[in-house]
């Protein structure tokens, strides 16, 4: 789907994102471990790379890793990266407009986004995908530069060796400004590994913090459950702040690494 567009995701979009993960035609492997493959490719006009991920937890079951990746509450246990998630609102039981500001390795500034995100359980495998739009309410606020995500997106299949889960992982994402040129190989040999370690340990510890923690309430399953309003069209417009400004290009690119970069 296109930026700034706000519409109910279609066959085709889910298609999409299933084609970039499933196809590594024209994608270069930049890290291959037991378990782990990450792959990066080159976008004209955008600095960072579109990046896939491949992995496999062989003790997590897909029902499990799914629900890990929609509960809200349950990532704010394990999203150390996560500074702020809102939900704006939906439009229907499967796709909903949020909010998300994460804080990114320093000295980099932190980013904020605002997203649709869809998602569709075929019973076989599970899709999550989000594209950035636009919010009357939620323009661009310091300290936060605002980024843009193309297509982000999570598969979700049973593992092809028979035993727990595997995850898929694209995300083609604008953090705009120039970045350096050493955060590409943080990205693909330290971000993505310790992002996947810190995902399938999420899921494993989530059955039992699920328990006790609102166990029913499971509102990605159980559309009666869903708190948010309801989202009008006509509100999904740039904000003031974005009609009447320009955006203000973000030269990071003379950054030296800090050593924050190799911490969590």
């Amino acid at each position: 789907m296109d930026i700034g567009i706000v519409k109910i995701a279609e066959d085709k979009d889910f298609e999409k994102l299933k084609h970039l993960y499933d196809d590594n035609n024209d994608w270069r492997l930049d890290y291959n471990k037991p378990d782990l493959s990450v792959w990066t490719k080159s976008v004209r006009g955008i600095s960072f790379r579109m990046v896939k991920i491949r992995t496999r937890f062989p003790d997590v079951l897909p029902g499990t890793l799914y629900d890990v990746l929609h509960d809200p509450e349950y990532r704010k246990v394990w999203d150390t990266h996560m500074i702020e998630s809102k939900d704006i609102g939906f439009f229907n039981p499967n796709n909903d407009i949020g909010y998300y500001s994460m804080a990114c390795p320093s000295p980099l500034k932190n980013r904020d986004f605002v997203l649709q995100r869809s998602w569709l359980d075929t019973g076989i495998e599970q899709l999550i995908l989000n594209h950035s739009v636009y919010h009357k309410d939620y323009p661009p606020k310091k300290p936060f530069v605002r980024a843009t995500s193309y297509l982000t997106g999570y598969i979700v299949r049973p593992s092809r060796n028979g035993d727990g889960s595997e995850l898929g992982y694209v995300s083609h994402t604008d953090p705009h400004g120039k970045l350096p040129v050493w955060l590409v190989n943080k990205v693909t040999q330290i971000f993505a590994p310790r992002m996947v370690k810190k995902l399938h340990k999420a899921s494993v510890a989530y059955p039992s913090w699920k328990l006790v923690n609102n166990p029913n309430y499971k509102p990605w399953h159980f559309p009666e459950q869903i708190a948010s309003p309801r989202i009008k069209v006509e509100d999904c417009i740039k904000s003031a702040e974005e009609r009447n400004s320009k955006n203000h290009f973000v030269d990071e690119s003379e950054l030296k690494e800090s050593a924050a970069m190799d911490s969590d």
